[in-house]
């Protein structure tokens, strides 16, 4: 398995710094979040000449930029037009850099709209920017997020859209909290079009949830890693940790405890 980190663990760090933590805890890759005033240097305005200069610099490494994190949501017709804008700014800032992945929400759905006509509305948008993605070798990856954790949602939307430029971002927290879906049944629902894999523990205490270390929470991350690797699936799991421990603290524990679970089912680390 390929893992990496979103910027969250260290969100005070250079990109240099970044890559450096990667290299130094066994990480493949990190997963930078743009619009979060992360220190990293990645963003939409990044000039062309720094563009260029982040791109030698992380192929100076053995660290991927595995995916662009984007705020980019799509279910409100209000605001779709604009995050579609940024959708294309986001597509070229990733073809600069060299990125295959851009991670985009559904996002919230109005209560103008139905649940049939928000998934027509997204896979719309979706539609409208996957030419374009493919143009740039970018796959577009739909979160398992906010109003789109339950995998037949995301699916129909997938179903819809019928582009390789466009596949799912399975945060299998959010279908298992928030859909009541078991591992097993969102990963059978999602697995034709999984191309991006949020990775983390936790559990709900007093209705909230709190991060915790990989084994010491509800999610059965074995069977996760157990199913990807059967799949032969060749995508990344980002340690999505936000607003946890210091990144000095927790990267090196989390990989370890991954790595510890793919030789316990036979995986090759």
């Amino acid at each position: 398995m390929k893992y990496a980190f979103m910027t969250f663990s260290a969100p005070d760090q250079s990109l240099v710094a970044l890559l450096d933590m990667a290299a130094q805890y066994g990480y493949d890759g990190i997963e930078p979040r743009i619009g979060s005033e992360h220190k990293h240097g990645i963003e939409l305005t990044t000039t062309v000449a720094e563009r260029r200069a982040i791109r030698e610099t992380v192929a100076a490494t053995n660290i991927a930029l595995c995916c662009i994190a984007t705020s980019c949501k799509y279910a409100d017709p209000a605001t779709a037009p604009q995050w579609i804008e940024e959708t294309r700014r986001a597509i070229d800032l990733a073809a600069d850099l060299g990125v295959s992945r851009l991670r985009v929400f559904g996002g919230s759905i109005p209560a103008t709209l139905d649940r049939a006509a928000a998934i027509e509305h997204v896979a719309t948008a979706l539609r409208s920017v996957a030419d374009e993605a493919q143009e740039h070798d970018v796959t577009l990856c739909l979160e398992t997020h906010d109003d789109w954790c339950d995998p037949t949602h995301v699916t129909a939307i997938m179903d819809r859209v019928n582009h390789p430029a466009v596949g799912v971002n399975w945060d299998y927290m959010h279908t298992i909290r928030v859909a009541r879906t078991t591992v097993d049944e969102a990963f059978s629902t999602l697995r034709s079009w999984i191309k991006h894999v949020h990775v983390h523990d936790g559990a709900d205490r007093a209705d909230k949830l709190i991060f915790l270390p990989i084994g010491a929470g509800e999610y059965d991350n074995r069977r996760v890693l157990e199913l990807l690797h059967n799949a032969n699936y060749d995508g990344y799991l980002s340690g999505e940790w936000i607003n946890w421990e210091p990144g000095e603290v927790h990267l090196p524990r989390e990989i370890k405890a991954l790595r510890e679970l793919e030789h316990s089912i036979g995986a090759v680390c």
